[in-house]
């Protein structure tokens, strides 16, 4: 044999082979397992080129097959069972024969995979998706013979496209067949796949698993369905594929014991085979069971949702799985088709789609999944989504339960039930118009009319809504209507239940709000009557709660039957109705808005059998209220029109009287500031000119211009703060708000009668004791600012103030005489004895006045400072005698005793002839002067207001041995206080008085 021949092959690339130069090639080689080992060696991506190449070297193996063959019976080339021995000897006395069987073998397995390869191509050819579409729409049985259609070759065959192989022929033949079924389940090379099963099922068997989870997860289970494991029903265990390997009988070299023969022969032969380019994965050689291809197929689906969260894909992949008999996927798939519903056919909203799991759907209650269902629909499609996605819901859950042994057939109500009682009123309407007792029963949501009307009645009873009026009327509509005639006993049991479901709704500690889930509870054992009845006074209640929310007072529902039997709360709504209604912000402004309001508040009193939301109210206390508001908006126009054209505004003079005196306390109560030129207590003011005038409406009228008249002093609450017009109403003692008038304003006092005014309309018109207390307290700061003129001035007008009073009243034995008569004498005394009171005259005239007033008790003290302020003159007018003219003392004496008047002098005559007192001696011992300063203490503390003490001015006090005029030069006492003086004056006083009497 040339070598030359062996050199060209080997120097022959991949690139130069052609079939011909192969053929000339080899055929000149004699080396048959040279050539047959070339032709393994040798791998090309051209199938015809490498059906040549093996082609070749099967030919080479040929003579080595027929010797190997003869020796072997027939049986054995049948498969038999024979003996080994032999043939590993014959293998040992011609190894070349050994190497040939064995390349034989490779070679027939890359000519099979050939052949598979070639297969594998054609399924890789796939029509262009325009001519697929084009061939789909165009083609008509009708223009099968269109004449005017073109003929050609091109137009009888469709073009193809052929897909690119994932993997090449040379790394086809010499891959483990696993690893390529592994790169055509990644591509999705699905028709590929099912050519290589079919043609090498044996092979590929074991690693079915593996290659079934190599497929992506997104590719549909219906393209690779030929490869989902089944189940035989008869045997319950896992099938095998279909298949139809390239050669129904093995060649001889494949034989088992020549394979065998070989090995132990040489066992370097097992190289020749190529080893996997990818590790192969565990195989699983023995068909499973049934309980196993079910956990597989819940594994694949948990797998495929993870990845892709591709419901459809899993549904497909189960509803696959148990048309193949594989058992416990039945709830598995009602699971994964009640999902898909969800996830395709629910509706959806603006935000991301949600990631579901099967592991998730698992986890939700059956509540949960419903609301998820509906999560994202609207008042119109809710009732769709219900009937296509919620009910077969429910029917799957009920059917459940039936083959769980538990049956329940109000599973499916329950839960629907329990749906609409937590759904908003705008949601709900759209399920009961499609309940309406008037459309087809299958077409109905709820299918019942008493469960019709229990949920209606509890989702509107139980909602706080405030502003779904119309919502809860179209509900009110789509209810059914009862004739049901009943019994006495019937009618007493429907009025107790609607007291008692009063009472039920009534919030406490343990329950703020009853849900209507609890009024529902409440309305199912019901029967026919009682909601008949219970639907009446819906009716009422709706028509109520459209009124409130029309006057901007709305309430929710369940405030009706919480005041059906509350008179307290019903009265406060109508007060908060008549009042909210004029200070909304559509304010009424017209007569004819009132009037309207009018109505609507005493239909609201209900005319018939039924209450209405004001019915434990009178109607007189309707129209009442309803006045009452209309002047708190401070309308007083409108008032006055409806006093004069409205029939139900018919009120008493003093029911009139009576709520514009309330209202004008109230503005009067809410004003912050008195002047009642404007603000609320211009309101509080013009709201009692509405009625005809009367004693009442003019001294709250006084009071008001009272209170306008003190604020404009300034008086102060607390420092920087000016008393509020209702801190002047709450004061008890009205008289203490003149002393802090006068306390506080230095000229009020010269103001005699613009004070008196003030007293007047504070409500003391006509107490004269008021009166007094008022003169007393001007002269007593006139007194205290040294304006002693005018204290005297005031102080006279007090004292005739106080004889008219005893004149008027007979005496002292009223308690108005006893009062008045204490304030005037204590005043008359704390002028009187004022030393710095130049006018001894009038100061005389002041005690005098005193000694006529004052109780018995006190007489003493007032006579001692008349005896002290006698004494104190006397002896002035002396030493202005001696200075003057020695005659002069008889003149001053006349002058004395005309000092004075000849009333007040006739009545303290007769004042001492009645006055039994001990001799002048007793009245000048040690103790008289600790006894005229209690007399003055006691005296000053029995004044009703505060009197300020005054210490001596600057220009009071002279050094001893001073003297001064009438005017203003009067000698003063050494260092004896003011209580030392008034002691002496006083023991002197009484003396003097008993010998002036004998003198006269």
């Amino acid at each position: 044999m040339p070598s030359s021949a062996y050199t060209r092959w080997t120097e022959l690339r991949d690139e130069e082979l052609t079939v011909s130069n192969v053929q000339d090639v080899l055929q000149g080689i004699q080396d048959d397992l040279w050539v047959s080992a070339a032709c393994i060696d040798r791998l090309v991506d051209d199938v015809t080129l490498q059906r040549v190449i093996l082609e070749v070297g099967l030919e080479r193996t040929q003579p080595a097959l027929e010797r190997v063959k003869n020796l072997l019976p027939n049986e054995s080339a049948k498969g038999e069972e024979t003996s080994t021995e032999a043939l590993t000897e014959y293998f040992r006395e011609l190894p070349v024969d050994a190497r040939l069987c064995y390349v034989r073998g490779v070679l027939l397995e890359r000519l099979d995979r050939l052949n598979t390869f070639v297969e594998i191509c054609k399924e890789l050819s796939v029509m262009p998706a325009e001519e697929e579409e084009k061939e789909t729409v165009d083609e008509d049985p009708e223009w099968e013979d269109d004449p005017w259609a073109e003929t050609g070759a091109g137009l009888a065959t469709p073009r193809t496209t052929t897909i690119p192989s994932p993997i090449t022929l040379s790394d086809f033949l010499t891959t483990d067949l696993s690893q390529s079924a592994f790169i055509l389940a990644i591509h999705q090379c699905i028709g590929s796949l099912r050519a290589l099963f079919y043609r090498h099922e044996t092979r590929l068997w074991p690693h079915r698993f593996t290659i079934l989870e190599h497929i992506p997860a997104y590719a549909s289970p219906t393209d690779y369905h030929f490869l989902l494991p089944s189940c035989d029903s008869l045997t319950n265990f896992e099938q095998r594929y279909d298949s139809n390997e390239w050669r129904s009988e093995k060649d001889v070299s494949e034989l088992p014991i020549v394979h065998n023969a070989i090995q132990d022969f040489d066992t370097t032969l097992a190289v020749i085979d190529p080893t996997p380019l990818l590790p192969v994965p565990e195989a699983q050689a023995d068909a499973i069971d049934a309980e196993s291809l079910s956990k597989w197929y819940q594994k694949r689906v948990d797998d495929i949702i993870e990845a892709t969260g591709m419901i459809d894909i899993v549904l497909t992949l189960i509803q696959h799985g148990a048309s193949q008999n594989v058992p416990h996927l039945d709830e598995l798939g009602e699971d994964l088709s009640l999902l898909s519903r969800l996830v395709y056919d629910a509706p959806r909203g603006h935000e991301p789609d949600e990631d579901w799991t099967l592991t998730r759907w698992r986890a939700m209650d059956p509540p949960a999944i419903i609301h998820a269902y509906l999560a994202h629909s609207t008042s119109l499609s809710l009732p769709h989504d219900i009937a296509h996605l919620v009910m077969p819901y429910l029917f799957v859950l009920e059917a459940r339960a039936e083959r769980s042994g538990n049956p329940d057939p109000e599973l499916p109500a329950r839960l629907l039930h329990q749906y609409i009682l937590q759904t908003p009123l705008g949601m709900v309407i759209s399920i009961f118009e499609a309940s309406k007792p008037t459309l087809p029963a299958a077409q109905r949501i709820i299918k019942q009319d008493d469960d019709m009307v229990r949920l209606a009645l509890a989702c509107l009873y139980g909602s706080d809504s405030l502003n779904e009026w119309a919502t809860m009327s179209g509900i009110f509509e789509c209810l059914p209507v009862w004739e049901i005639p009943a019994d006495d006993n019937e009618e007493d049991a429907a009025e107790m239940t609607i007291s008692s479901l009063g009472a039920f709704v009534t919030p406490s500690t343990s329950r703020p709000q009853a849900t209507p889930s609890e009024l529902l509870v409440f309305f199912n054992p019901l029967p026919l009557f009682s909601l008949s009845r219970a639907l009446d006074i819906l009716d009422v209640h709706l028509e109520s709660g459209e009124i409130f929310s029309r006057w901007s007072v709305p309430a929710p529902l369940g405030w009706f039957l919480r005041s059906s039997n509350n008179a307290a709360e019903q009265r406060a709504w109508a007060n908060r109705m008549a009042r909210r209604a004029g200070g909304s912000d559509d304010e009424l402004a017209t007569q004819e808005d009132w009037q309207w309001l009018l109505e609507d508040m005493l239909k609201l009193a209900g005319e018939t059998k039924i209450k209405g939301a004001f019915g434990l109210l009178p109607r007189d206390e309707i129209v009442r209220i309803y006045f009452s508001g209309l002047l708190s908006t401070g309308k007083f126009e409108v008032a006055k029109n409806l006093l004069r054209s409205s029939p139900q505004l018919n009120f008493d003079g003093e029911i009139l009287e009576d709520i514009c005196l309330a209202c004008s306390h109230e503005f009067y109560d809410n004003a912050s500031s008195g002047n009642y030129k404007f603000g609320e207590m211009k309101l509080a003011y013009e709201c009692l000119d509405i009625p005809p005038l009367s004693d009442r409406l003019i001294k709250e009228k006084e009071f008001i211009e009272a209170t306008s008249r003190l604020s404009s002093f300034n008086i102060m609450s607390r420092p920087g703060i000016p008393i509020s017009p209702i801190e002047i109403r709450l004061t008890k003692d009205r008289l203490s708000l003149v002393s802090r008038v006068l306390s506080s304003n230095m000229d009020a006092y010269k103001h005699t009668e613009v004070i008196l005014d003030l007293v007047y309309k504070l409500g003391f018109r006509d107490d004269i004791v008021a009166e007094v207390k008022t003169l007393a307290m001007l002269a007593d700061t006139a007194l205290q600012a040294e304006d002693f003129e005018r204290a005297y001035e005031t102080s006279q007008r007090m004292i005739d103030t106080v004889l008219n009073l005893r004149a008027t009243l007979m005496g002292m034995d009223d308690p108005k005489v006893r009062e008045a008569s204490e304030v005037c004498w204590v005043a008359c005394f704390q002028l009187g004895r004022q030393p710095e009171f130049d006018d001894v005259d009038k100061k005389l005239l002041l005690l005098g006045r005193a000694i006529e007033i004052c109780p018995p008790d006190r007489l003493y003290d007032v006579l001692t400072a008349w005896r002290h302020l006698e004494k104190e003159e006397l002896g002035y007018r002396q030493e202005r005698l001696e200075t003057n003219h020695n005659g002069a003392v008889k003149s001053v004496q006349s002058k004395n005793t005309k000092s004075l008047p000849t009333t007040t002098a006739s009545s303290l005559q007769a004042r001492l002839r009645d006055f039994h007192m001990p001799s002048p001696p007793l009245l000048s011992t040690p103790d008289a002067r600790a006894l005229a300063s209690k007399t003055f203490n006691t005296v000053a503390a029995n004044f009703p207001f505060s009197v300020g003490h005054r210490g001596r001015s600057q220009f009071s006090q002279l050094s001893q041995g001073d003297e001064r005029s009438r005017s203003g030069s009067r000698r003063r006492p050494d260092s004896d206080d003011v209580q030392t003086q008034a002691s002496r004056v006083f023991s002197k006083g009484i003396g003097w008085l008993i010998g002036a009497e004998e003198d006269l």
